[in-house]
């Protein structure tokens, strides 16, 4: 009941403001402007262009769109960089409560005898062929295209550059939505864009007017007059096999419209809930916190009864004989504290596990309180960083604590790999990628700066902080156990096919994964398929739930094994829960080939190597 209430706490809160720190700006018209802090022209952004079949982001400018040369790009934060976001000025500008119609912005011309021309026009269709959409952005929201399907209206915060019609005549993609695209191995260019601006005049204010929503709606027109263009004649299309000089003129027109049900607090709200999902998600999501909330409860009460029954057994003993006759447990109390082999990894390995740990509860907490909504871009990721690069003390002062408790004398070695092993796994896994990225000419490739400036994070805030932590933790004296260790180890008996290892690590897995793996196909979802993810208050209840289920699932199974007289039970608990990790990569692998269409090698390979550091992140947090 608690967390239900916790949780209902925290939408509630998530949805009660719009985002803390982003203030409203106000237009008004032109020679209207004289009040302080209200603008007459609009600026239109473009980011970079995306596709759900391939990974690799690209730059607006490498399509050779219309193109602003002189004004300066907006700075990105760290969390834009690393997810690929490339934020530009754009040569569409309009004037506030100005309608425009057919307004030229450029026309690009493409020799295909000349081989640049013909390179740019290739990769034009490229772009076309994979689907991939622009995102335009205006006063900080993304412009989007509204259709009609089955079960509603869906906003796309994208649109697409054109699309393509198949040599059998099958319209692909974006195609289907106009019948006149019927030319056969052809390609239609979305030139042309209907742009209307609904604003919401302030009351009560001498304000202007705020901006609650940019709807675009791509089209596409021969224009007879390439130089004069008047948005007439048929759809412009190129066929695939076009040889000589081909044409495009890009033009756009702009309306403006008043809206009084918007409020400014919740001009993103048409968006979320045009949401294909969003409607499926309550109940699902709800139903997966009951059946979790009922299975944890059951987990617990099982522990409880077991442990009582047997506690006050052991309590009417009248004789040490009796004790002695006794079996379980109690049989292995002068061997259970005994150190793990490996112990070295096991407290690297805790060590990298809390501090993850930390960062992810310190950004979902964030998260529910608004501060990392999708209007605050790159905030996330950038968050997630800063925290895991603050967060190494604690890393350290576990991953050395839990190092001298096992007896370890080693003291530089386990410090040493708990500041290099697992973030040196991530990096050069990530590294690799990257070079992939380069390779591609993505706009997801870091630049070389942003790579040097994560390293210096690396080694010169992370790693002196992990050495600070361990210098405590080896300092305090080590964890004192409740009972003496015997000096000869008992014989494990012949263990059961359930309380072996293998079996029981599987099965461990098996419960978190389940409260997890709705979430799951919503957070891939936004990462693959470029949706937007929005829910993190029901994220940082299954959270809750998954650290509950993960550590009562651990326990229980532990107790088993233990009542099977096998003490091995420190590697054990921790891959019990780690397996869900395991879990994980069979999801994933599954959405890879059940609902993703990328296609070629670089985006495959790219998928797998992302997926693997998640995979390994997930590891060491739920372990």
């Amino acid at each position: 009941m608690l967390l239900w209430l916790l949780g209902a706490a925290l939408l509630d809160g998530a949805a009660g403001f719009y985002l803390p720190g982003l203030a409203p700006v106000s237009f008004c018209e032109p020679g209207k402007d004289q009040v302080p802090d209200c603008k007459s022209t609009i600026e239109l952004f473009v980011n970079r262009l995306d596709s759900v079949e391939s990974v690799l982001p690209y730059e607006y400018t490498a399509f050779d769109f219309c193109s602003e040369k002189t004004m300066k790009r907006p700075s990105e934060n760290l969390g834009q960089v690393l997810f690929g976001e490339r934020i530009e000025p754009s040569p569409y500008k309009f004037e506030f409560k100005k309608p425009a119609v057919c307004q030229k912005v450029c026309t690009r011309t493409y020799d295909t005898n000349n081989p640049p021309d013909k390179a740019k026009l290739d990769f034009l269709k490229k772009g076309m062929l994979l689907n991939y959409q622009h995102h335009w952005i205006v006063d900080n929201m993304p412009v989007t295209w509204c259709y009609d399907v089955e079960d509603g209206k869906f906003c796309n915060p994208g649109f697409p550059i054109g699309c393509y019609v198949t040599e059998a005549g099958r319209p692909k993609d974006a195609c289907v939505v106009n019948s006149n695209f019927n030319e056969k191995d052809a390609f239609y260019i979305f030139n042309h864009v209907d742009i209307t601006i609904h604003y919401h005049i302030v009351e009560h204010e001498q304000l202007g007017a705020r901006l609650v929503a940019a709807k675009i709606e791509p089209k596409s027109y021969e224009n007879p007059n390439d130089n004069s263009p008047d948005c007439s004649g048929g759809p412009k299309f190129l066929k695939n096999k076009h040889t000589g000089v081909f044409k495009i003129p890009y033009t756009y027109s702009v309306n403006f419209v008043e809206d009084k049900n918007i409020r400014w607090a919740s001009r993103w709200d048409y968006i979320l809930e045009s949401m294909p999902h969003t409607n499926i998600q309550w109940f699902s999501i709800m139903n997966s916190l009951v059946i979790v909330l009922f299975l944890s409860g059951m987990v617990a009460m099982i522990m409880l009864r077991t442990l009582h029954k047997d506690i006050a057994r052991y309590n009417q003993m009248d004789s040490v004989e009796d004790a002695q006759e006794e079996f379980g447990w109690k049989l292995v109390h002068g061997d259970v504290f005994r150190p793990p082999r490996k112990g070295m990894l096991l407290s690297v390995f805790l060590g990298s596990g809390t501090q993850i740990f930390i960062m992810t509860f310190v950004t979902l907490f964030f998260a529910c309180l608004g501060f990392l909504s999708p209007a605050n871009r790159g905030a996330l990721m950038t968050c997630a960083v800063v925290l895991w690069v603050l967060l190494g003390t604690p890393a350290g002062y576990v991953a050395a604590r839990l190092y001298k408790s096992f007896g370890g004398e080693k003291w530089k070695t386990n410090v040493l790999l708990t500041a290099f092993l697992c973030p040196g796994v991530v990096f050069a896994d990530f590294f690799v990628m990257n070079l992939i990225l380069w390779g591609e000419g993505s706009s997801a490739a870091m630049p070389f700066g942003t790579l040097v400036a994560i390293l210096a994070l690396w080694f010169c805030v992370s790693v002196p902080l992990t050495f600070i932590g361990a210098y405590f933790g080896f300092k305090k004296a080590g964890i004192e156990h409740p009972v003496r260790t015997n000096q000869i180890p008992r014989q494990i008996p012949e263990q059961s096919f359930y309380t072996r290892p293998f079996p029981g690590i599987i099965m461990g897995g098996i419960l978190p994964f389940g409260c997890i793996f709705i979430q799951l196909f919503f957070i891939l979802n936004s990462i693959w398929s470029h949706q937007m993810y929005y829910m993190f208050g029901f994220l940082f209840l299954v959270f809750i739930i998954l650290v509950i289920t993960c550590s009562e699932a651990t326990v229980l199974l532990c107790y088993f094994h233990l009542c099977a007289e096998d003490y091995h039970w420190q590697w054990r608990s921790f891959l019990t829960s780690g397996f869900t990790a395991v879990y994980f990569l069979v999801y994933a692998i599954h959405y890879f080939f059940s609902k993703l269409q990328i296609t070629g090698l670089a985006s495959t390979i790219l998928y797998f190597g992302y997926t693997m550091i998640m995979v390994l992140i997930f590891f060491l947090f739920t372990g």
